[in-house]
């Protein structure tokens, strides 16, 4: 499974250069908005902040209910990975969503994230969530960690939902310095957790190899810090399961569930970054019914892995034969409204 929280900036165009109005919120941008100024917009919009009349930044001045969402991930140009997967799927929720791509022009991201640290008081935010994924190198993951707490002397409700992306299957995808990081620095400080069997394993240092174990695995990662955990894939006895867990009150036991999940014969990519968006977006809506947001997201997902597999089938591909790229902006309807097929057995 390829698997991969807000800050309010207006526009964020990563391969461009970083420039402040004024007593305005910072812009990230070099090129002049098009529309917005006649033909010398740089005299327009010199006149325009003397006078104290530069144009509001209406998600400022007329906030999403939602809030907005910091979405530090991966990106891809073709196919559907990491933020690609993520934030389309954020927006039909109806979240504003700040993307920053954690492996595409690095250098740059390093800069955003440092432009960040610096400004984020200066900043009007509208924070509510950050959501991180995959991320290469333990210096990079740093310089999240510190955006995060930066985020949260700004307003300390914000939540951070992280996909903890290590590897699966029994292998790392990452270097092994990056566990003990996100054991020992992450972990204390995520609001959810969305890591997979092979991740969870890695966290908790128990061997997961029955439900018992899965069960038991979210309990040590509460008593380490994020009140929801969701172990997002789970392969027990040739089946597939969701277990999810949610801490309402630190020193609580915690209310446990499990959602079956029928195999599909092929292997998706951005699944795992799709899932955590799922999860991040429903539980925002039932922020106590964590179940129910689960439900949800892995509705979503089935409807949209079967159409995958029912368009590739439909031009005589075997989708067994390689790895297939999911029909995102086809499910959109599924997005919006899933019909929950897949419904959570909770615990006792």
């Amino acid at each position: 499974m390829c698997k991969c929280k807000c800050a309010t900036i207006n526009t964020i165009h990563q391969t461009q250069s970083v420039e402040m109005l004024s007593t305005q919120p910072f812009l990230i941008s070099s090129r002049p908005r098009l529309g917005i100024f006649p033909e010398n917009h740089a005299f327009w919009r010199r006149s325009l902040r003397k006078l104290g009349m530069a144009p509001p930044i209406l998600s400022l001045a007329l906030p999403s209910e939602t809030g907005r969402v910091l979405s530090i991930q991966s990106h891809t140009v073709q196919g559907y990975v990491g933020n690609k997967s993520a934030v389309f799927p954020l927006q039909l929720l109806g979240y504003d969503v700040d993307p920053i791509n954690s492996v595409q022009f690095s250098n740059h991201t390093g800069k955003l994230l440092t432009f960040l640290l610096k400004n984020l008081r200066t900043m009007r935010l509208d924070i509510w969530c950050a959501v991180i994924c995959y991320i290469g190198s333990v210096s990079f993951l740093n310089t999240v960690l510190k955006v995060v707490e930066k985020l949260r002397s700004v307003n300390p409700k914000v939540t951070y939902v992280c996909d903890p992306v290590m590897g699966d299957e029994g292998k790392l995808y990452v270097p092994p310095e990056l566990v003990s990081v996100y054991r020992e620095k992450v972990v204390p400080v995520a609001s959810m957790l969305t890591p997979n069997q092979f991740e969870a394993e890695q966290l908790t240092g128990l061997r997961i190899v029955s439900e018992a174990d899965g069960r038991e695995a979210c309990k040590i990662l509460h008593a380490a810090g994020p009140p929801k955990v969701v172990i997002t894939s789970i392969n027990i006895d040739g089946n597939l399961l969701l277990i999810g867990s949610h801490q309402k009150e630190k020193g609580q036991s915690s209310e446990q569930f499990k959602i079956l999940i029928p195999k599909i014969p092929a292997y998706f990519t951005g699944t795992g970054d799709l899932v955590t968006a799922l999860l991040l977006g429903w539980s925002n809506k039932y922020p106590d019914n964590l179940d129910k947001a689960a439900e949800l997201a892995v509705s979503t997902l089935q409807a949209l892995l079967q159409r995958t597999v029912n368009d590739y089938l439909s031009t005589g591909f075997d989708p067994q034969t390689s790895s297939l790229e999911i029909r995102l902006i086809q499910s959109q309807d599924d997005i919006r409204n899933p019909q929950v097929k897949f419904k959570a057995e909770k615990y006792n």
